[in-house]
């Protein structure tokens, strides 16, 4: 199979236009190993859509099937431009997935699509939106959890995904997000587990992020994830409508008008192109 490899802040896929039905889990789980396959945080199909420009299928490294990824989608934008799928000079992008239709900006430079603006979406902060074992309607503002020793205050949201978000006053490499990230994805609050995410607030319009990401672990960017750290951060008075969101990766930028889709604006990567043979 013919595949790219690319990535948005360091938040790297695998990408291939399927030409027969596999089990793409197993093949995630295998292509996505850093040591004995391509090495990747999961595997993108970029397949054809009878409501979109075209639909994207996500797999994490642990092989379980994602709603959406924020930087992954910018990246197939770009794919799919690059490989014919969408003509070249196509601006705008309606891709279909199993969070909704994400519409995307394309951003240029020199005529190649180095970024794109994403519409993803309206936030919802709704228990059973997520969802969490959690009475009432919502929103979970500051849900007290002690994991392992260490107490949590958690924001619960989802983008067509589960986000909870957890604010440290100090610095966010402080926090052991190897040990307890892991035990909050797996809580049984989450029945459909959940990304987990550790924000420091540094001031209204900037925050820094990391992320442990449901069925791949921590990685360099999510853009789900600074979407729901958006919404969150402006639904608790903590950040206001634009924020710079610092990832170790590097940064997204992000708006909420507390009404509408959060929308995010980030750079989409090609690494190289190669071919994958089964064994």
């Amino acid at each position: 199979m013919r595949i790219t490899k690319m990535h948005g802040l360091g938040n790297d896929y695998v990408y291939l236009q399927p030409e027969l039905d596999q089990d793409w889990a197993d093949v995630a789980r295998r292509i996505s190993d850093r040591h004995f396959g391509v090495g990747s945080d999961g595997l993108i199909l970029a397949l054809p859509s009878a409501v979109a420009d075209l639909r994207m299928r996500m797999f994490n490294a642990d092989g379980s099937e994602a709603e959406m990824c924020g930087n992954g989608v910018r990246c197939l934008a770009k794919y799919a431009v690059e490989e014919g799928m969408l003509p070249e000079d196509t601006e705008v992008v309606a891709i279909e997935t199993l969070a909704g239709v994400v519409t995307l900006e394309l951003l240029r430079e020199n005529g190649i699509v180095v970024a794109a603006r994403v519409d993803m979406g309206v936030p919802s902060f709704a228990p059973s939106s997520l969802p969490a074992a959690v009475e009432g309607p919502g929103p979970i503002i500051d849900l007290p959890l002690e994991i392992d020793g260490v107490q949590l205050q958690l924001t619960l949201a989802s983008m067509g995904n589960p986000h909870a978000i957890h604010w440290v006053e100090g610095n966010v490499e402080d926090f052991p997000l190897e040990r307890i990230g892991p035990l909050v994805e797996h809580h049984a609050l989450f029945p459909n587990r959940t990304n987990f995410q550790v924000v420091q607030v540094l001031n209204s319009g900037h925050v820094r992020h990391r992320v442990w990401e449901r069925g791949t672990g921590i990685t360099l960017a999510s853009g789900t994830s600074a979407s729901a750290v958006c919404a969150a951060g402006r639904l608790t008075g903590r950040t206001g409508d634009v924020i710079t969101d610092s990832l170790p990766g590097g940064d997204l930028q992000l708006s909420w008008d507390g009404v509408g889709s959060v929308f995010m604006t980030g750079p989409a990567a090609r690494v190289f192109d190669g071919e994958w043979h089964e064994v």
